[in-house]
């Protein structure tokens, strides 16, 4: 059993996609459809252009969340272009914070026209929402971390919760600023090897983004969603899906719901899956697959030309 995952925020890079729109046409076909459907999006700069690195400032301006979220998006399905060119298909889908959407688009949940709107209106909201902080927190038990972060919430203004669930021993915290400085010293006493601050401007997954949810909520009643050729394996409840209300109401949770990615490997080995392909930029989400389902778990990268 085939699983294809798709990569979120963190894994972008300049140049990312290059390649395969120079050698794949089918993968070229994606980009420049995603640059009529968005437009200029910073400074007169089609999204590939920052993508690509052809733009002034590419770098700084694809680190913007309202940039990275297409970017992102359009890399895993212009990879994804490619492997349906061959004849390849997977039997389950999933996908990491933003990536959730690059696995619905991969499964036929909604067009990728559909999709890139929706991702880049997620991106402007979520970019408008509250600023607070991200910290990974490493070798310590959820429950630690939990706890950990219910303290820090109760010990002055502010909140902190777990916001990724990544692996065994790896877990993200998000929330105001004073509140996640707060949990970083109490994990660290409580024997965290090391707590890690993230180069985010935004507290992702965590109750800060309430304002960006009930907004972002009109957008996705607008959305076209059919039922997934493959089911799809949600972040909200790490339980796979091909229902279209559930996964529409699962989105708009999951703006401040927790992503349950360790979770959601370990369903998917439970039901058969044996082979994760990461379909995307970046190598992030093998290294987690490695992690929480062994060592001996085949996996591959669909992200670059030496990749196909």
């Amino acid at each position: 059993m085939l699983a294809y995952l798709f990569p979120g925020q963190g894994s972008q890079r300049v140049g990312m996609g290059a390649d395969l729109a120079e050698a794949f046409p089918e993968a070229r076909a994606v980009f420049e459809e995603a640059d009529d459907v968005l437009g200029p999006v910073t400074d007169g700069s089609a999204l590939t252009a920052l993508m690509f690195g052809t733009a002034d400032g590419a770098e700084e301006a694809l680190k913007q969340t309202e940039n990275t979220q297409p970017a992102l998006y359009t890399h895993s399905l212009a990879a994804l272009a490619v492997l349906q060119a061959r004849g390849q298909q997977p039997d389950v889908t999933a996908g990491h914070s933003l990536g959730e959407y690059s696995a619905l688009a991969a499964a036929g949940a909604f067009s990728f026209a559909d999709g890139l709107r929706t991702v880049r209106k997620r991106g402007e909201l979520m970019a408008q929402a509250r600023a607070g902080a991200m910290a990974a927190v490493l070798s310590l038990d959820d429950a630690v971390v939990e706890r950990g972060c219910a303290e820090a919430s109760e010990a002055g203004d502010g909140v902190v919760v777990a916001a990724n669930y990544n692996a065994p021993g790896q877990v993200v915290i998000s929330g105001d600023v004073a509140a996640v400085d707060r949990a970083m010293e109490t994990l660290k006493a409580a024997g965290a090897k090391r707590v890690l601050p993230l180069p985010v401007s935004g507290a992702f997954h965590s109750p800060l983004m309430a304002t960006a949810q009930a907004e972002f909520g009109a957008t996705l009643d607008a959305l076209a969603i059919q039922t997934p050729r493959c089911p799809v394996v949600l972040n909200v409840t790490a339980v796979p899906t091909t229902d279209p209300d559930e996964i529409r109401r699962r989105l708009v949770e999951q703006l401040t719901a927790p992503v349950r990615w360790t979770q959601s490997l370990a369903r998917m080995q439970a039901d058969g899956a044996a082979r994760f392909v990461e379909v995307g930029t970046g190598n992030v989400l093998s290294g987690l697959v490695k992690r929480t389902l062994g060592r001996a778990t085949e996996t591959a990268q669909a992200g670059s030309i030496g990749d196909f």
